[in-house]
């Protein structure tokens, strides 16, 4: 392990760098204008108490809990790797929860979400993480919906200012001072049993409905 990446581990490094973020988070939020559309969508579900899946793309997370209007916080999954823990606190700074998972145990790592799902509350998952392909949806997120019958509904995002990261999702960063908008898609339902051609098919429409919200988050923009 080089340096660098030693000292970006080193716990008290970690806190602080993200606490900085936070900050710069919380800058964006109050000095940007946000608009929705289609909130009724996730509202329908908060209102009624009834669990879904938020999806929305690796480099969007920046934003993600702008978009979320629920008293009940929501459980990002995410790696429980050391990029995932630097996640973790921001998230936690942000009133949101992650989930850690790890690729030697998936079948432990999916309990939490299984029990998180079955009490009515929420997930987010970004389909393309945590290493990418960028904005390819892997099976994970279609398996979970399928077994345990709750709808996946996507979210994109634009900002009138912003840049991105030269990191392999292309991580969006929205400036301050910036019009954002949100859209919610439709709901989306797995069915129970899938073989494999199925699974691939619900993965291309994931992909095309997230990228949908996005496109039209742009045009909203103007």
């Amino acid at each position: 392990m080089n340096i660098k990446k030693r000292v970006l581990r080193n716990s008290i490094i970690q806190n602080s760098l993200a606490l900085l973020a936070t900050i710069y988070i919380y800058i964006v939020k109050i000095t940007s204008k946000i608009e929705y559309e289609n909130l009724s969508i996730p509202e329908n579900y908060w209102k009624n108490n009834k669990p879904f899946i938020l999806v929305f793309w690796h480099n969007q997370l920046m934003t993600i809990t702008f978009s979320w209007k629920s008293h009940k916080k929501l459980n990002i999954v995410a790696s429980g790797h050391s990029d995932g823990r630097f996640g973790a606190i921001i998230a936690k700074y942000l009133n949101a929860n992650n989930l850690p998972t790890y690729s030697e145990n998936k079948k432990n790592s999916m309990r939490p979400i299984f029990e998180i799902l079955k009490t009515n509350n929420y997930i987010a998952i970004t389909p393309d993480g945590p290493r990418g392909p960028k904005e390819k949806c892997s099976d994970g997120v279609i398996k979970i919906a399928s077994k345990t019958n709750v709808p996946i509904i996507p979210v994109g995002y634009f900002a009138s200012k912003k840049f991105n990261l030269n990191s392999w999702d292309s991580f969006l960063i929205t400036l301050p001072f910036s019009k954002s908008f949100f859209v919610w898609g439709e709901p989306i339902m797995i069915p129970e049993k899938l073989d494999q051609k199925d699974i691939l098919n619900f993965q291309h429409t994931l992909e095309n409905k997230i990228n949908e919200c996005i496109t039209k988050a742009k045009i909203n923009l103007g």
